[in-house]
């Protein structure tokens, strides 16, 4: 044990004496150049995944719905579509789906794709920008994280430097991120930590208007981050309560919020969201946070000089502006998406990201939100380790809250994850640093209950990145108990690679881009195929998985839960000229299970109707999909009117 001790000393003195001078006047140096220097970390991190998505860049390859909306969408806004002109006229013609998207994320899309087609083609400029302008967004990302880690942690903490390379140790919230994702959900998390950045700044001028903007850029985009803005509100207005001075802050941001959200109202709402909307940003959420705004510049400016009096003015505030958003707008707080129980029942209910991450099992659940507990747990060492510093108190106090609050936000639904496992990216840097710090430093109990704390720290890091799913190919499952059981597990197993399979190959450019030898038509296909097809062909579908087109939505459920005379008529209402099926499509395996004896079903066992006529594309290789020319009779028009469902304004 003495010689452990001595040996450990030698090495302290030796960092301490010969090597100390230097290393301080490192650290001092990176910490001057610290936005340089995660720039840096920022370029290879994307240069790293540009070349390991090279083979995906190429094939174009879209995975996400979004993603191929996002990009018709820029497309067709550079081919002459209106700029407030949203709507997507090859999904559900001639009328179009609406879009309730802002043309806010469409800017940085546009410039590279008319960047780069200075010097190439079209649809090599298109590749380009697509696996790009995802990587943009994680240079905010970085940015805000290094800056909170550094407000948190004490002057010349190298911490920072942690936390730029923990995103690394977030696969749900980097997936954000990765080339070709280029829906808005990376901008609004990156928008939301900028926020939290905002909110911790020393410099109240600065950080008001950081935490301001950021908030009304993120809602511009979409409304999936209001309960964290609203949050991060409730705690500006909660420290000017109970701190004296620090209306600093909370005016900046009162204007920041109310003037940017009516500035983007009238640069980016698309004529469909000029009337009250729940789900975009609308009267109804600029009246909302125009009055909340409003309310607090009026309390910032009032000469309120004791905590008690600052809260009672604060919830009357509060009060005013609820029942006012209440008594406009009662459905906002009760159905966002505004959608019928039907619709509910049949598709929103079947999308794993609106549900609990309860559903998950629970190795892989906690994989999920090992990191959120690891930085809610952190953070709320760190509040108690700095108790007696107020200032870093609240900063800490502010994260914590934050942190924890995006963790019970996963137990609502899945979507929640990328924001709780980046938001934890300071605390735990925090950590780390702290346990490798009393590791080299500290005496014999503090270094043992450092290493406890590393090794904690690196099960958390495992079971939270990509090494788990890696691992678990290694890993051997549990021997069946019995032949039958045996026999079942390997058929959930053959049954899953099907639909893996069937998910990958009737997405890909060069088995969809074959469709365009026949003439522009409407193909009827599955609701998640739809987007998709539009984005990689000439040709039109019924739908695609956005909630305001729940009349399209239904009829395909409709038309597959049905009858086979039921998807003709349904099918003719729409003038579909062709039938796409992809057997084991993920979507198809919901029409098989809910309706055995329905059109899908039977099409999928190969009971094909006589008027599905199959079309031979040419193809390099074999077509992962069938498609089927529709012949229509005579007795179909009087069917349509009843099957289709009738359209809402």
């Amino acid at each position: 044990m003495a010689m452990r001790e001595s040996a450990h000393s030698r090495f302290r003195l030796l960092v301490r004496t010969p090597i100390g001078p230097g290393a301080t006047r490192l650290n001092h140096w990176a910490d001057e150049n610290w936005k340089w220097l995660t720039f840096l970390l920022w370029l290879g991190i994307a240069t790293y995944y540009l070349a390991l998505r090279a083979n995906n860049i190429h094939w174009f390859a879209l995975g996400d719905t979004d993603d191929n909306m996002r990009y018709l969408q820029v497309r067709d806004w550079l081919a002459g579509q209106g700029w407030f002109d949203l709507r997507q006229y090859r999904l559900d013609p001639p009328t179009g789906a609406n879009i309730h998207w802002s043309r806010l994320v469409d800017l940085p899309i546009a410039a590279l794709m008319l960047f780069f087609r200075l010097f190439t083609d079209a649809g090599t400029a298109d590749r380009l920008a697509c696996a790009i302008a995802p990587l943009l967004p994680l240079l905010l990302l970085m940015l805000s994280l290094t800056f909170i880690t550094r407000r948190l942690c004490r002057e010349g903490s190298p911490a920072w430097i942690i936390a730029a390379l923990l995103p690394l140790a977030a696969p749900l919230g980097l997936s954000m991120y990765v080339p070709l994702r280029i829906d808005h959900h990376g901008w609004q998390l990156a928008f939301t930590v900028a926020m939290l950045a905002g909110i911790v700044d020393r410099q109240y001028l600065r950080g008001g208007v950081v935490a301001g903007l950021a908030s009304a850029l993120s809602i511009a985009i979409g409304m999936e981050m209001i309960v964290y803005l609203a949050g991060a509100g409730a705690l500006i207005a909660l420290r000017w309560v109970f701190k004296e001075g620090a209306a600093r802050r909370m005016l900046p941001y009162a204007l920041s919020l109310g003037g940017g959200t009516c500035a983007l109202y009238a640069g980016f709402a698309s004529y469909a969201n000029r009337v009250p909307m729940c789900d975009a940003l609308s009267p109804v959420w600029v009246a909302t946070l125009g009055m909340a705004a409003g309310g607090m510049v009026l309390l910032a400016l009032l000469p309120l000089k004791s905590w008690p009096q600052r809260l009672a003015a604060g919830v009357a505030v509060g009060a005013m502006v609820g029942i006012f958003a209440f008594w406009n707008w009662p459905i906002c707080f009760t159905s966002a998406y505004q959608i019928s129980p039907e619709l509910e029942r049949l598709w929103l209910d079947n999308i794993r990201e609106a549900k609990p991450i309860t559903v998950h099992p629970l190795a892989k659940a906690l994989g999920m939100i090992a990191l959120p507990i690891g930085g809610t747990i952190s953070a709320l060492i760190a509040c108690f380790a700095v108790r007696r510093d107020t200032d870093r108190l609240w900063a800490w106090a502010t994260v914590a809250l934050m942190t924890l609050f995006a963790l019970a936000l996963t137990f609502w639904q899945i979507r929640a994850t990328p924001a709780a496992q980046l938001l934890a990216i300071p605390a735990v840097a925090w950590a780390i640093h702290k346990a490798l710090q009393e590791m080299v430093f500290g005496q014999s109990a503090a270094r043992r209950g450092a290493g406890l704390a590393i090794a904690a720290a690196l099960a958390m890091l495992y079971w939270s990145s990509t090494l788990y799913p890696m691992a678990q190919r290694w890993i051997a499952p549990p021997a069946p108990a019995n032949a039958a059981a045996a026999e079942k597990t390997q058929a959930r197993a053959d049954r899953k690679k099907r639909i893996e399979r069937a998910n990958a190959r009737c997405r890909t450019l060069p088995a969809l881009a074959a469709l365009n030898q026949l003439p522009p038509a409407t193909i009827f296909t599955l609701v998640d195929l739809g987007p998709r097809l539009i984005a990689t062909t000439h040709h039109s579908a019924i739908a695609g998985p956005y909630h305001r087109n729940g009349d399209a939505i239904l009829t395909i459920h409709h038309a597959f839960d049905g009858s086979p005379e039921t998807f003709r008529a349904i099918a003719r209402h729409h003038e579909a000229t062709y039938f796409l099926l992809c057997p084991n499509f993920p979507e198809g395996t919901i029409y098989r299970a809910r309706s055995p004896q329905g059109f899908y079903a039977q099409m999928e066992r190969g009971k094909v109707p006589a008027w599905l006529h199959p079309v031979t594309v040419k193809s390099a290789s074999e077509l992962p999909y069938t498609l089927y020319k529709i012949e229509y009779g005579a007795d179909t028009g009087a069917a349509a009117a009843t099957a289709a469902p009738r359209k809402t304004p």
